[in-house]
């Protein structure tokens, strides 16, 4: 991942119904959720919504594919993973052991 990429992550993270989309979206991998499913929980109109999802999508966290009417979206977890490596990627100079911890926390829900 290049910085480019990684700002537009952290960016479309940056906003609290998108973090809050994200969020939601990887509770539900595999099977994603449909627009309009994730616009009723979040309480959020469908046309915003709808500009949340495009965002989230341009930054390469979320993926969308049509199901008949309807367009469900999955989190894009290749997507994280690239962005978390290259936040970590020059961890602690190298240091194995003083990145343990930070690599062990999600281990057990993952």
């Amino acid at each position: 991942m290049e910085n480019e990429s990684a700002i537009a992550a952290l960016g479309a993270l940056a906003q609290g119904t998108r973090l809050d989309v994200f969020r939601l979206l990887v509770q539900h991998e595999p099977s994603g959720l449909a627009a309009g499913e994730v616009a009723r929980r979040l309480d959020v109109p469908q046309n915003t919504m709808s500009a949340h999802l495009a965002i989230l999508a341009r930054a390469g966290l979320v993926r969308s594919e049509r199901q008949s009417r309807s367009i469900i979206y999955r989190a894009n977890l290749e997507g994280l993973r690239a962005l978390t490596l290259f936040l970590v990627r020059d961890c602690c100079a190298g240091s194995v052991e003083l990145c343990a911890p930070l690599v062990a926390e999600p281990a057990p829900c993952c």
